[in-house]
């Protein structure tokens, strides 16, 4: 089993599962947690409960319940983005098979299959799920298509975009709008991670990545240009451009500043 991902732009990312002993771990924190939850609720119901009927009273009980093992657990998983305490204390979060972040349906199939697998049966049905399968995976992952992945101690940094020195003149000279943020950080990923992939998937995408740019300039690259020198190309010119930019309005909002602050017109400026 690999421990990439490819997203929906076919970039490969890291995506660690999480190990056995990790997930555990947090989980014993997340339910010591929901634990301290349902107390805190009996603690405050506890008036009301004496003042009730039994047919009220088994109604209140079985909200309590349904609070502290589904709805809780799937509004932090939601609101967090697969991040409750115990996961962000062992430095998880679950994601979705494809990378993406968890949505209210994940959690709550998670919750819900949660109460079986995890309550009902002590974690021994998601404990033998989770030593067999190769992601790590309980049961409520299978069916909510979910695992644990790690976010921290294993992140590499992306090597810096350089200009190909061939296409440095031609790059100062063409006309390179704004691409697309997700267009943008497909075609930085691509260049961050292109050693790793298998070379007709490469290929391909940096045929598909230069292609689109290409709508974006003009005029375009030389002819016989290498797709991914193309790429690195106009990545490298709009990081400058816009760095240019950014200090050119630094300085004006400087110069503007100094000129507010200075004295009314005709009155000196005191001499030190």
């Amino acid at each position: 089993m690999s421990d990439e991902i490819v997203i929906g732009e076919g970039v490969v990312l890291d995506a660690r599962p999480a190990s056995f002993a990790t997930r555990m771990v947090g989980a014993v924190l997340d339910v010591a947690i929901l634990l301290g939850v349902g107390f805190l609720l009996v603690l405050v119901t506890s008036p009301v409960v004496e003042q009730m009927d039994q047919a009220a009273t088994a109604a209140l009980v079985i909200t309590l319940v349904v609070t502290v093992l589904v709805v809780v657990p799937a509004t932090v998983e939601t609101l967090t983005r697969g991040r409750s305490v115990g996961k962000l204390v062992m430095g998880i979060r679950i994601v979705r098979d494809d990378g993406g972040p968890v949505r209210f349906r994940h959690a709550v199939v998670r919750a819900l299959t949660g109460v079986g697998e995890l309550w009902l049966t002590v974690g021994s049905v998601a404990l033998i799920t989770s030593l067999v399968h190769p992601q790590g995976k309980r049961v409520g992952d299978l069916l909510a298509g979910t695992y644990a992945v790690r976010v921290r101690g294993g992140q590499e940094a992306l090597p810096p975009v350089i200009m190909p020195p061939e296409l440095a003149t031609w790059a100062r000279s063409a006309d390179i709008r704004r691409l697309p943020d997700g267009l943008a950080l497909s075609a930085r990923q691509l260049l961050g991670r292109a050693t790793t992939l298998h070379l007709a998937s490469r290929v391909r995408l940096g045929n598909d990545l230069a292609g689109e740019i290409e709508r974006y300039v003009a005029p375009g690259p030389p002819p016989g240009t290498h797709p991914e020198r193309f790429i690195s190309a106009v990545l490298a010119e709009r990081r400058d451009r816009e760095y240019a930019y950014a200090v050119r309005v630094a300085r004006q909002v400087e110069a503007e500043g100094a000129l507010v602050h200075r004295l009314p017109h005709a009155v000196p400026d005191p001499v030190d």
